[in-house]
């Protein structure tokens, strides 16, 4: 697994780390590890996951993967704050490109992938639930595509979540922007 904290010097605050490893019996756990901020898909955060998964890919040892969210939700989707303190086309297509590369890594890899969704799985968050190859939810886990409600229509989910739940029933999230419960994404 890769270094995913900076090492610092003993005077300098330490870098929490923004994805947990464990390993165990053939499973590897990975978690989400920004609680306080929903588990926002920062650029970091996104690489750490993005280089673990390529580790692991090679690993024989490795029969599966899942994929958790510390905290109190799965994850919220993109960091906004981040995007905000980073505005311009180029970054945000670089960021988007990123998390491309990210959901790519996902689908191809050798080992399954399971997502352990709780809270709320949105925006990118949701993409990323819809990517792993299985899911499964805590009873109260709400998914969404919220991004119509401020303007912006989720394009990048939408292969991952038509791929995931049909074309008519991911039109239907990306379109309205409405919350889903567990029960309706079981159904759907």
């Amino acid at each position: 697994m890769p270094e995913l904290a900076s090492p610092t010097p003993a005077a300098a605050p330490v870098t929490p780390l923004v994805l947990r490893a464990d390993a165990e019996d053939g499973v590897t756990s990975l978690t989400l590890n920004r609680p306080d901020a929903r588990n926002a898909l920062s650029s970091g955060l996104m690489a750490a996951l993005h280089e673990t998964l390529e580790e692991i890919a090679d690993d024989r040892r490795v029969r599966v993967v899942v994929l958790s969210g510390a905290g109190k939700v799965f994850s919220s989707g993109h960091d906004l704050k981040e995007m905000r303190a980073n505005p311009g086309r180029q970054n945000y297509e670089k960021l988007f490109r990123q998390c491309s590369r990210l959901m790519l890594a996902i689908t191809r890899l050798p080992q399954p992938v399971i997502a352990k969704a709780h809270g709320i799985a949105t925006a990118a968050g949701c993409q990323l639930v819809a990517t792993c190859d299985l899911a499964v939810a805590a009873d109260d886990t709400r998914f969404a595509t919220p991004g119509v409600n401020i303007g912006l229509f989720c394009s990048t989910p939408m292969v991952a979540l038509s791929r995931a739940v049909g074309r008519k029933a991911a039109m239907e999230m990306l379109l309205t922007g409405d919350m889903i419960d567990a029960e309706r994404a079981v159904e759907i």
